[in-house]
């Protein structure tokens, strides 16, 4: 199944999703519907939502809330993205400036947090007590998640361990949220929550992986962002901690330097080398591509259906996308 077949086939849902993100950004604060509306429309894909209904879908459900859940998924990743661009120093993602740097920090900073709150009344909205308690916890990790990084900037003896626990808290925990939450949704039993609740943990972790692949190897214009933004920010993500323990002296004497002084882009064309020297993109992709098949391994038990060859689908994309 491609790309386009499932947003065909998701379409009156993310239609529904669509309205009620843009229902639900409206406030008598002229900046929070200008900074929004920005951020809402800079292009993203609206894959944790989508993940949402299509989980839903998957499951049989048959009501409207999972509108309102896809929602709630899409406005605290929005609100992640709106911190993590002021942390971050960022100035492009997804090919436009980042809202950092058409509003300002403290905009970004702020709307940010109207979004986090916006997305708690909307939990409330759905009287669902474990939907709140799973997503208290969600939003929580995910917070911790961002500090555990920005622990890990500049540091190069950071470990594989304390990486994955970095993306999992970081981006797999609200993939995991919303495919969790349709079998909430739907009062699946525990079994199969468990299973939709791994399927999008090794489904965000694969996407993530990727990701740090992609920050080496996309196209500027396909990526939206600049090549080599981890590596300017002192982030040793996946490629760079496995060629950091298996290069020669020199390769990793380089590659400690970049982390620890930030100044990998100086030195953008030997680190690449490096990576490709020692495989680290290929190991990068050969977790990515593990993950992904545990996470097609969690939903074999789900009935035939389009909606499930989505979910599969998306599971091939998440380690052959090139942006």
């Amino acid at each position: 199944m491609t790309l386009d077949e499932i947003k065909l086939l998701s379409q009156d849902d993310m239609a529904a999703v669509n309205q009620h993100i843009f229902s639900q950004l409206s406030s008598d604060v002229a900046l929070i519907n200008q900074l929004g509306i920005y951020i809402v429309n800079s292009g993203g894909k609206r894959l944790r939502p989508l993940l949402a209904v299509l989980a839903a879908r998957a499951l049989g459900y048959q009501g409207q809330q999972h509108v309102t859940l896809a929602t709630i998924i899409e406005f605290i990743h929005t609100a992640t993205l709106l911190h993590d661009d002021v942390v971050d120093e960022s100035m492009l993602r997804r090919g436009k400036e980042t809202a950092n740097a058409v509003f300002g920090n403290q905009a970004s900073v702020l709307v940010g947090d109207f979004l986090y709150t916006r997305s708690f009344q909307l939990m409330v909205s759905l009287g669902r007590m474990q939907v709140m308690e799973i997503l208290a916890d969600a939003t929580n990790i995910i917070a911790e998640g961002e500090v555990l990084q920005l622990m890990n900037v500049n540091d190069p003896d950071t470990t594989e361990e304390s990486y994955m626990q970095v993306i999992y808290c970081k981006t797999a925990k609200l993939f995991e949220a919303a495919t969790q939450l349709a079998a909430v949704l739907s009062d699946q039993d525990e079994s199969v929550t468990k299973a939709m609740q791994n399927y999008g943990m090794h489904l965000g972790t694969a996407f993530q992986l990727i990701d740090d692949v992609l920050d080496y190897q996309a196209d500027v214009d396909e990526l939206g962002k600049n090549i080599g933004d981890d590596l300017a920010e002192g982030k040793p993500t996946l490629p760079l901690i496995y060629a950091l323990k298996h290069g020669n002296p020199q390769q990793q004497a380089l590659i400690r330097e970049a982390i620890i002084e930030s100044n990998g882009l100086s030195k953008l064309d030997e680190i690449m080398a490096t990576l490709a020297e020692t495989a680290a993109f290929e190991y990068t992709r050969n977790i990515a591509e593990q993950e992904a098949q545990k996470a097609r391994d969690c939903i074999a038990f789900l009935a035939e259906s389009p909606y499930k060859q989505a979910l599969l689908a998306l599971a091939d994309m998440a380690v052959e996308r090139n942006h």
